[in-house]
């Protein structure tokens, strides 16, 4: 394994990503799950997530991204049928169905949407599904994951392939849990705002993006002041001022929409380093 997949993959961070797991019940829990000890896994701006859906009798795609998409785009990354997946599963079950990466350029011509993903700076995508026990045929999951301008190796085939029970469980469990709260709900979008969403009216300081970076890595208010040398009032109190920047109503939606409007510009994947005077 390469150097950094090594260094990153530490028993404590998988413990961590499956200790989250069971708390994630809802589309932007999912989103922000996925951006924190998983990115050290799977690193990637782009998911996306299918699950049978049974009145459609197919799967129903959902797009987690955090670069931005045309809106045409992931609209019909979200069509039911999935009519662009058909090239993804042909490929992946000629692997005998095991975790893999595609070249997006070499089928960029078999459907709109790849062609589409291709043109946007998506070289390739990893790619791997869990189907029923005893009916392989029959898939009951797809996931598909992507980096804008870069590859995934084979080490990431491998850590998608220990994790896609836990990636499995976890977006069933959302799926499940959203068309209870909403019964015969239509496929919601990623919970992330659209590209053309506005930015704050008031824009969050630096100071602020540094906390809200902490609050994306699951830290309390308590350990983010011992990290920062404040108090636990003083994060509180600018998690407060965060929130009502973002128009956000909880900690987890918060940082989604930073995500989604590129608040910590090309440092989105590391603990940031800046250390400013604001407290």
């Amino acid at each position: 394994m390469s150097s950094t997949f090594t260094d990153a993959a530490h028993p404590e961070g998988l413990m961590r990503i499956m200790e989250a797991a069971p708390q994630v019940c809802r589309r932007h829990q999912f989103f922000v799950w996925t951006q924190g000890d998983l990115q050290r896994w799977l690193p990637h701006d782009l998911m996306l997530c299918g699950f049978y859906d049974r009145e459609a009798k197919d799967l129903a795609f959902d797009v987690f991204n955090s670069r931005p998409l045309p809106e045409a785009t992931v609209a019909q990354l979200q069509e039911v049928p999935p009519t662009w997946l058909q090239p993804l599963v042909t490929v992946w079950d000629a692997a005998r169905q095991q975790a893999m990466t595609m070249s997006l350029g070499s089928h960029a011509t078999q459907h709109e949407v790849l062609g589409a993903l291709h043109g946007a700076g998506y070289s390739e995508v990893l790619m791997h599904g869990h189907t029923r026990p005893g009916r392989p045929d029959e898939l009951e999951s797809f996931f598909v994951l992507a980096r804008h301008g870069q590859r995934l190796s084979a080490q990431h085939g491998l850590a998608l392939d220990m994790l896609l029970p836990c990636l499995h469980t976890a977006y069933q469990r959302v799926c499940v849990t959203e068309r209870q709260m909403v019964p015969a709900r239509a496929p919601s979008p990623a919970p992330a705002p659209t590209p053309t969403t506005a930015r704050p009216a008031t824009p969050i300081t630096l100071r602020e993006r540094e906390i809200l970076m902490w609050v994306r890595d699951g830290l309390s208010n308590h350990a983010i002041g011992a990290k920062l040398g404040i108090s636990a009032l003083t994060v509180k109190n600018h998690v407060q001022k965060i929130l009502r920047k973002l128009g956000a109503s909880n900690r987890a939606q918060a940082v989604a929409i930073a995500m989604s409007i590129n608040a910590w510009g090309d440092g989105l994947g590391a603990a940031p380093a800046f250390r400013d005077s604001q407290h």
